[in-house]
Parts: structure tokens; sequence; C-alpha cells
């Protein structure tokens, strides 16, 4: 089952952000009549073939998340991106769980009055996605797993911090 979030006031951008159990199908995302804007930009990322040195043809990739940390921070990011470009809907969906070579593992929409604001802002959610949020990535391959070194770690919490 899903962990779906959308928030959604009259004035603000629709924001949409949700986990999902294996591959996503990265059906269109159609936007509320009243949030069409003049420029939609979607982000599709796919698991790409590749061989590794020691252990072979990738076969796919496994997601972990902790949540509901995860769904949590990935709002607010959402909200902040869309905030920060004046969009109409940003739409974040990440895969959980196995992934195999060609599926996809996440899908962005972003919509705005005018394009640049939309290719910006799906730029943005897909790199500040990597860095920020709480999803690992293990890599399975013919012989073997190996843990993606993009994995960003749980930042240490506030009552965690020496001074």
């Amino acid at each position: 089952m899903p962990t779906i979030r959308s928030i959604h006031a009259e004035s603000e951008p629709v924001i949409q952000v949700s986990l999902v159990q294996g591959p996503i199908d990265p059906g269109p995302v159609a936007p509320p009549r009243s949030h069409a804007g003049g420029g939609t930009c979607t982000f599709v990322g796919t698991t790409r073939p590749e061989r590794h040195p020691d252990h072979g043809e990738l076969l796919g990739l496994e997601y972990d998340a902790a949540e509901p940390l995860t769904s949590d921070r990935l709002a607010d990011l959402a909200r902040d991106i869309a905030d920060r470009h004046q969009l109409r809907l940003l739409s974040i969906e990440h895969a959980r769980g196995s992934v195999p070579v060609g599926s996809a593992s996440v899908h962005i929409v972003a919509i705005a009055d005018h394009r640049d604001a939309a290719f910006t802002a799906c730029r943005e959610a897909i790199d500040r996605l990597k860095q920020e949020i709480p999803i690992w990535k293990r890599e399975r391959w013919q012989d073997g797993t190996t843990w993606s070194t993009a994995t960003s770690p749980l930042p240490e919490s506030n009552s965690e911090k020496t001074t």
C-alpha cells in the first residue's frame, strides 16, 4: 500500500508525495483544472543496465525508506520547492522495494505558469531528493549486492548533537 500525502489549499499549490511498493507506473498526473499551468515538466528515473567489474550485470535496485520520516521530509521538500518556484502542482513519487532494470523508481511532475519554473523545479526536486531524503538504494548484481554511494545518512537529531 503506497504512502500518499496530498496537501492543498485553495491559494496554494497542489503537493502530492507518495512511496509506492515496487516499480512506478509513470502515467500522467492530471492537475485539477484550476491548477493547470503553461508549463509542465516530467522526470522519470529508471534503473539502467550496468555491468560491475566484480559482480557482473545489474539485475535491479532495492529501495528502503525510514517511514514516516521519509514521507514527512518529502512533503516538506515538495512544499519548499513549490513555494520557491511558484508552482501550481508538484508531484513526487518514489519506489520502495525491488525495481528491475528498465523500470521506473521515481516520477516527478512540476506544473507552473511558465516552462522555466517547471524545468527548474523538476531538476531541483530530483537533486534534493537524492541529497536530503532518507531513501537508501542497494544494487543487486549477478554475483552479489552493493549499497549505492549516493545514499544519504540520516542526519543527527538535535538531542544527539553536542556543542
